[in-house]
């Protein structure tokens, strides 16, 4: 009897096999997950377009790829507003006057002030707007600057003119040097060597 059920056994194990799979059965990983569980999409959220500002002003105008839509909104308004901005300390990545302002923080503050929307980092000014000469540069015009390291070819930092007369260019911007916040600057040895460029993004100003 004892044989018997020796045999009956072995063969059991054989017909299994080593992994415990039955013939003509698929083994279920301990691994496996029931993908019903798992959200394999990931969540995303629609893009408007439009940013409310915290005050619950009105939506802010929509931009096309490469171009700001300033409306009817004249860049000698937005330029005597940013100037009431200065001794607004630097702080890197606010847009907060109570707190402080990074470059494009102080800008797009100012252009959001007129609900004009703009990029919110100075690199995505790289493409935007017609380019136009330092001689012709005016009040309201934007000009893009790299990081504070001029090798790196790339816009990194950023003003707007306030005055272009009798060779010197000035800019307004919030700076984190020795300035340490919104501040109006010559266009000295120091910013030509990191300049890249003037933009002109106001239609009143011509060539747009």
């Amino acid at each position: 009897m004892r044989r018997l059920f020796f045999i009956v056994f072995s063969c059991a194990v054989i017909i299994i096999g080593c992994d415990g799979e039955l013939p003509g059965f698929k083994k279920i990983s301990k691994d496996s997950t029931n993908i019903d569980t798992i959200n394999t999409k990931p969540a995303t959220t629609i893009d408007t377009g439009i940013t409310i500002l915290p005050n619950n002003s009105p939506p802010i105008k929509d931009t096309l790829p490469g171009q700001i839509a300033t409306g009817n909104i004249h860049p000698e308004a937005l330029v005597a507003f940013a100037e009431t901005l200065v001794g607004v300390p630097y702080l890197y990545g606010s847009t907060n006057p109570a707190r402080g302002f990074d470059c494009s923080g102080f800008i797009t503050y100012a252009f959001n002030h007129f609900q004009i929307k703009v990029p919110r980092s100075s690199i995505d000014f790289t493409n935007v707007g017609k380019e136009v000469t330092i001689d012709s540069a005016k009040r309201g015009d934007i000009i893009l600057f790299t990081g504070t390291d001029s090798t790196e070819r790339f816009v990194g930092h950023m003003g707007i003119v306030v005055s272009n007369q009798n060779g010197e260019l000035q800019f307004i911007h919030s700076s984190s040097g020795k300035a340490n916040g919104v501040v109006v600057t010559p266009l000295n040895v120091y910013y030509k060597r990191r300049f890249m460029k003037v933009i002109r993004i106001f239609k009143q100003l011509g060539t747009i």
